[in-house]
């Protein structure tokens, strides 16, 4: 419900402004005195908006963003009386004396107000939160939480607790603040205030005085509160005393140099009425004059850092002013939701490592002087000659999702492909689901359901008319090597991976290895991002990345003693892949190992999975819909009250606790559910269920929910009755019980199939499930699969009276995904766009390289130069040529090619291996070595339009390990 100001929407207001309209503040208010200019084009105006107020042109386009977001426009004054509406002020690329003049107001009245600038290469952010700002979830991700076992009566009172899985422990450290929740018996805990708590082992905790509450019975759950007060100064104080958050006495240098040049930039601009001309000495030296005079009390200044500063301060580059706006809009939002904390009060940044590439050193007044045009902003930075050089770029952008969508739109800004022979191809097999709206900024809703790739080469058209874009809707791979092949990557400039599968990324990094292309990865998870920059030859390879552990829970957990939202979460994952995936898995590959000849089915027998799959089959939505109503009414019901027959609520254990009641500690005691269709949780499952139903037997599904509802008013369920003599595990490893999803029949022959259904039995069902359930990208498939186990699992945890999980804690822990913000993602694609900077420059001195990690929640950037290629004898990225080709135009035969490099390079090849083939090995018996030796590189390998180029291995006599020589790329014909 938060309202937010934005004043300025140059380039850091337009990124910040887009990514909270985006992020969904309720209210978005935009004031900005100025006019678009030719020269200046923002991405939310585009040419057309030329001439016009930048904030009534972005508004519209904001407004079509998110249209659960109010976008306005103020133009008069911001009064004191004005501002007073407002919790959040942002106000960018503004004049100290509004800075100080609103700062002020703000600090008076408890508004969170932030400034923002970009100037050239560096970029400067402030925080003022007032004095009682108070943080409620500091630290990101989820509160550590753990199951209560016992609660001791004393002072003080003993907690034993373990953690959701068992595994580990509680996890909690000295004076972390916890409440309790769910505790029977005990129940002054479950009202207490947060206490703290002190640590006396793996599973104790010590804490308040609890000899006066009742006897503690069984049940609870302890978890962290996470309050936490900041307090800071006003502006005007900060900026003479200045707090900045680093992590070194050098980048507190630096930063503090950053200060006092930005501080000196305002008055150089106040004094002379604009802001000093790029490249010119005389501007430098008087910005460095001021900054001395007004950072006198900072201590030492970097004066080359000052100098660089002001020589292309009247730049503006999109990546910065991107970056820049990013981390305000995330700061805005902490500001709003009192999640993370806060900037304490200072961040500095730059990329001025640019300058000192080569070409870019050298760069005179005229070099930089104004041309007329879009990019006057970039040349006063980096010269038209460079301009001119980002036009012919050939790029590869491999996914359009949440960070490919920022790097095309950044690329479209900086003109990168817009001139003659210039292109950037992008790819993504995906399309656009309602879901990626909230972090995509080039997708609107009458967008959902198209290809991503598609969408975004339009919408950055609009941005910039010229850039040449190609979009594919491909997945990057083996399959499609026709099409991005060795050729196609050859003839590239770079490529930037905003992939998020390990596989895609290694796939990608393989195919820039091997033809020597350049390659930035770009990755987010959460609040957290990175870019690695891999540059041949300078840098190493990038390494393998490796999927994150993990956790499991024991089935017996699982299916009767759950006591934590990530037990039943698991539960639902396995209740959606046993219901739906599965089931399709089998059918599919039952009916794809039919013999094609009928008679050939005689004998044959129909697995029970398959049988039912295929006999069960749903004939509309309607009976899609009665499956799902009594699947619920078997899950949340049924099974409960047979479990709670077996094992009545007063049951006590006989066994390894004798007179224990067995519904204790961790073992919560289950109630059985009623349906009741007014209930949003429990309509929310059977629309789900009927839909994931209807897609897997390839039928229409329904939305209109007057009718599903009909269909529920009418369907009736037989009462349920306990069967007596069933076995209930009380410890883990003892045989499970078989539930009775339905009755067992005997296995049927094909035929009886084919009398059933006729000859369409091998289409009634699709199994369409390319991905499981874990997996980012299977569209709007994915948002069902997501809604199914969200209810799913919170209807779980109502049997058991766990707390629920909203949609987006169930995504990320059921999916083990973390949903990228678009704060994050537009920080990250900055960052890798001022690494493609260096490369159009065709950079060489790997220290002007930087691979950035990025925390936004502490608003903390780690930038450091990637590591050198390892040398032994050869570099990594060392490759051995050959036109494998011989005079009759065949490919020559394994004997040649060997015989080559004998005569070549003086080698004696004792093993030649094409990946795992082993197309010669010196240990074999001579007759299997001449074999091998005939036969001719091109044998075994697919024919296709353009030159094939086969890479090879191979041990030489006398090769140690760390020796070996570098691979063999062989021009086939």
């Amino acid at each position: 419900e938060a309202a937010v100001l934005v004043g300025g929407l140059r380039g850091v207001g337009a990124q910040a402004a887009a990514a909270l309209v985006l992020a969904g503040a309720r209210r978005v208010v935009l004031h900005e005195s100025g006019a678009t200019s030719a020269a200046a084009p923002q991405f939310l105006q585009g040419e057309r908006g030329v001439g016009r107020n930048r904030a009534e042109v972005s508004q519209q386009l904001l407004a079509a963003l998110n249209p659960d977001v109010e976008v306005s426009v103020h133009p008069g004054e911001l009064s004191e009386e004005f501002l007073a509406a407002f919790q959040v002020v942002l106000l960018t690329e503004s004049p100290l004396e509004e800075q100080l003049r609103i700062g002020d107001i703000c600090h008076a009245k408890g508004i969170c107000f932030i400034v923002a600038d970009a100037k050239g290469l560096a970029g400067q952010l402030f925080c003022d939160f007032g004095e009682h700002f108070v943080v409620r979830d500091p630290v990101e991700g989820d509160p550590l939480c753990a199951t209560v076992q016992h609660v001791s009566q004393g002072n003080p009172g003993i907690v034993t607790c373990a953690g959701a899985d068992k595994n580990r422990g509680h996890r909690f450290s000295d004076g972390d603040l916890v409440m309790f929740s769910g505790v029977e018996g005990m129940v002054e805990l479950n009202s207490s205030e947060p206490c703290p708590v002190h640590v006396l082992g793996e599973c104790p905790l010590e804490i308040g005085d609890t000899s006066a509450f009742s006897p503690y019975r069984g049940g609870g759950r302890i978890s962290e509160v996470r309050p936490r007060q900041e307090r800071s100064y006003p502006l005007r104080r900060a900026l003479a005393m200045p707090r900045i958050q680093t992590r070194s006495s050098t980048e507190l240098l630096r930063s503090r140099t950053l200060h006092a040049a930005f501080w000196a930039l305002h008055a150089f601009r106040q004094q002379r009425g604009r802001l000093p001309q790029p490249r010119a000495p005389e501007d430098a030296e008087r910005v460095l004059e001021l900054a001395r005079e007004l950072g006198s009390a900072l201590g030492p200044l970097d004066e080359d850092v000052v100098r660089a500063f002001a020589s292309v301060s009247a730049g503006e580059l999109c990546p910065v002013a991107s970056f820049m706006g990013a981390l305000a809009a995330q700061e805005a939002m902490k500001a709003i939701t009192g999640k993370f904390l806060p900037l304490e009060q200072w961040f500095y940044f730059d990329a001025l490592e640019c300058l000192a590439v080569e070409g870019a050193a050298g760069l005179m007044p005229e070099d930089c002087a104004p041309r007329g045009s879009r990019y006057d902003g970039q040349i006063a930075v980096f010269g038209a000659d460079f301009q001119e050089e980002l036009g012919h770029q050939k790029y590869f952008v491999v996914g359009a999702g949440a960070i490919g969508c920022e790097l095309l739109k950044n690329f479209a800004m900086m003109g990168l492909a817009a001139g003659p022979g210039g292109d950037i191809t992008v790819t993504d097999m995906d399309t656009i689901a309602r879901s990626n709206l909230h972090r995509q900024l080039l997708f609107r809703e009458a967008d959902v359901g198209k290809p991503k790739a598609e969408v975004a080469a339009a919408a950055v058209r609009l941005i910039n008319p010229d850039i040449k874009v190609t979009a594919h809707q491909a997945q990057l791979g083996p399959g499609t090597e026709k099409l991005f092949g060795s050729t196609f990557f050859r003839r590239l400039d770079g490529a930037v991976s905003a992939l998020d599968t390990l596989t895609a990324r290694a796939y990608l990094e393989s195919c820039c290895i091997r033809s020597r292309t350049a390659l930035l990865d770009t990755g987010t998870e959460g609040a957290k991002g990175n870019v690695l920059a891999m540059v041949p030859p300078l840098s190493q390879q990038l390494e393998p990345g490796s999927d994150p552990a993990d956790g499991s829970f024991p089935l017996c957990t699982l299916r009767f003693f759950p006591c934590a939202i990530e037990h039943t979460l698991q539960w639902a994952r396995d209740e959606f892949e046993g219901l739906f995936q599965l089931p399709a898995e089998s059918v599919n590959r039952f009916l794809g190992e039919l013999p094609e000849e009928l008679p050939r089915w005689e004998g044959l027998v129909v697995p029970e999975q398959v049988r039912r799959s295929l006999q069960e089959r749903p004939r509309d939505w309607g009976d899609c819909v009665r499956w799902a109503r009594r699947h619920w009414q078997l899950r949340y019901h049924n099974s409960i009250a047979q479990l709670l027959h077996d094992v009545p609520p007063s049951h006590v254990s006989t066994e390894s606790s004798p007179g224990v009641p067995f519904w204790s500690g961790d073992r919560r005691c289950p109630h059985p559910l009623t349906f009741d269709i007014s209930n949003d949780t429990h309509l929310a499952y059977v629309e789900a269920a009927a839909h994931l139903l209807a897609h897997t037997y390839r039928l229409p599904s329904c939305g209109d929910r007057v009718a599903t509802r009909d269909v529920l008013c009418h369907t009736v369920l037989p009462p349920f009755v306990p069967k007596d003599g069933r076995y209930v595990p009380t410890v883990e490893g003892v045989e499970e019980v078989e539930e009775a999803l339905g009755k067992p029949t005997a296995r049927l022959c094909p035929q009886s199939l084919m009398k059933r259904h006729g000859p369409g039995a091998a289409a009634v069902i699709t199994g369409s499930w390319p991905v499981p359930p874990a997996s980012p990208e299977p569209g709007q498939l994915l948002e069902l699969v997501q809604d199914f186990i969200t209810a799913a699992s919170n209807l779980r945890a109502e049997n058991y009276s766990i707390p629920p999980a909203d949609r987006l804690t169930s995504q990320r822990i059921a999916g083990r995904i973390v949903p990228a913000i678009i704060t994050t993602t537009a920080a990250v694609a900055a960052l890798a766009c001022l690494e493609v900077y260096k490369l159009v420059w065709r950079c060489r001195d790997l220290r002007c390289y930087r691979n950035s990690n990025l925390f936004l929640s502490e608003c903390l950037l780690f930038r450091i130069q990637p590591l050198p290629a390892p040398t032994y004898r050869w570099s990594c990225w060392d490759r051995l040529e050959v036109r494998a080709i011989g005079e009759d135009g065949q490919a020559l035969t394994v004997r040649e090619l060997l015989a080559w490099l004998q005569e070549e390079h003086g080698w004696t090849v004792t093993k030649l291996l094409r990946g795992s083939t082993m197309l010669y090995d010196g240990e074999e018996e001579e007759e299997m070595r001449a074999r091998q030796q005939a036969q001719r590189l091109s044998d075994g390998v697919e024919r296709c339009a353009e030159p094939r180029q086969l890479e090879l291995q191979y041990v030489c006599a006398g090769d140690e390990l760390e020796d070996a020589c570098p691979p063999l790329l062989c021009t086939l014909p």
